[in-house]
């Protein structure tokens, strides 16, 4: 099996490429630090799965995936990210990935997923997938879905409680860039506050109350 690895930090990268290694005798990794050097490279390496980051640092992990999908409609793969709400798991899974497992699963769960995915079959991380099934029914605010995926960042880790400047070290961008953000976000979201922003996070499942509870806003 081969195995592709795209994810912007070294440790986090090299660290499941050996605990996949000790699981999978058999997987020949790539490990790959950025999307377009993702997008540039899958046709050399063809890999049996691509376990993809969508927090990267040059173009979304979401449009590597519309990339791929568009080029190579065979193309398997399994998101990985820290960012389970249930909105982005849609959007993963509208973009064309076969799987979606969390930073948090357990390495038996991740190995099963690769090992899934790569038999063209898809796999959703349990708790992500029974939470999927109990909100079907639940309407999607219409103006969430024209936010960008850098936006969607920039929303949950402000909604959470980071600070500007938190922000922009993470996304490594200027404060300037996320107040940007934020301003854009509270005209496309037809809000005009910091405080209605955060509710609107909740109400549409980006957050729950419980991380509400905990974020510090200054």
């Amino acid at each position: 099996m081969k195995l592709m690895i795209v994810d912007d930090h070294q440790v986090v990268r090299q660290g499941i490429a050996n605990l996949l290694r000790s699981m999978l005798p058999a997987v020949a990794i790539t490990e790959i630090d950025n999307g377009q050097d993702a997008v540039a490279r899958y046709g050399e390496l063809r890999p049996d799965v691509v376990l993809l980051d969508m927090g990267l640092p040059d173009i979304s992990g979401l449009e590597v995936g519309r990339r791929l999908r568009q080029r190579w409609r065979g193309a398997a793969i399994l998101f990985f990210t820290m960012h389970d709400e249930l909105p982005m798991v849609r959007q993963a899974l509208d973009v064309g990935g076969l799987g979606f497992v969390s930073k948090s699963c357990a390495p038996e769960e991740l190995a099963e997923a690769v090992k899934r995915v790569a038999s063209g079959q898809p796999y959703i991380e349990h708790p992500i997938a029974t939470r999927l099934a109990m909100n079907q029914e639940r309407p999607i605010d219409f103006r969430l879905k024209e936010m960008t995926q850098r936006e969607m960042e920039v929303l949950l880790m402000y909604a959470r409680g980071e600070s500007i400047s938190g922000i922009a070290e993470r996304l490594c961008v200027s404060s300037k860039t996320v107040s940007n953000h934020l301003a854009g976000l509270k005209s496309k979201l037809q809000v005009s506050s910091s405080v209605e922003l955060i509710h609107l996070a909740v109400d549409a499942g980006l957050i729950r109350y419980g991380q509400l509870e905990e974020a510090r806003r200054v």
